[in-house]
């Protein structure tokens, strides 16, 4: 244990353990409740303006290949973590490298390896995590209600907004469904789910 922990804080392994650690991190503020285990999710190259996401359409498919958009984002990397750190150990101490530049140079094929591993790993997930949004979606429904912005939100830009539905506060991601900008203490009415997006569409709408 000893031996292993050296080699973690060995200069070519900082870079993979700092990754780890990273991860390690972020699941613990998740238990202790600190963070939602979906607050650095991604949500897709759909918040880029219309343009931009013509432009990039290469990197949608890149996301969807290796499942990003269908699991959340912190699952796949701590997927990625665990076989990246693995391997960066096993490469440095049968190559006898001691150099952190060699060892920067070693991840490089090793985290296109683990992102591969990740895809692998992650895929009996995807539709665990279809069926939670879709549950998600139809559970305390707050469609037809009306909400309050939390966070600013317009077509583009993911916000927030706060909900009361069946005796229950929902906190929802939401955007604009049209193209007014909503922002923090705006009333509207929540109108629909969209499954693409992950999110929540939202009308201005006066309560007085």
């Amino acid at each position: 244990m000893t031996e292993l922990l050296q080699a973690a804080v060995s200069p070519p392994n900082l870079p993979a353990t700092g990754f780890l650690i990273f991860v390690l991190l972020y699941w613990l503020t998740v238990i202790i409740g600190v963070l939602d285990f979906k607050t650095l999710d991604l949500h897709g190259t759909h918040d880029l303006p219309h343009d931009a996401d013509l432009s990039v359409s290469w990197l949608n498919n890149a996301l969807a290949f290796f499942n990003l958009g269908r699991v959340p984002l912190m699952v796949f990397l701590s997927f990625v973590a665990l076989p990246l750190w693995v391997g960066s150990i096993l490469v440095n101490y049968y190559t006898h490298n001691t150099s952190w530049l060699l060892g920067i140079v070693f991840c490089l094929p090793l985290f296109i390896g683990s992102l591969l591993v990740a895809k692998v790993l992650t895929t009996p997930f995807v539709h665990l995590f279809a069926t939670f949004e879709k549950d998600q979606a139809g559970g305390s429904n707050p469609i037809g209600k009306v909400c309050t912005v939390l966070l600013p939100a317009s077509q583009s830009h993911l916000g927030q907004a706060m909900v009361r539905t069946n005796g229950d506060t929902l906190v929802l991601n939401v955007k604009a469904a049209s193209a007014t900008e909503l922002h923090k203490g705006d009333t509207a009415l929540v109108i629909d789910y969209s499954a693409s997006s992950r999110c929540y569409l939202i009308e201005p709408y006066d309560v007085r």
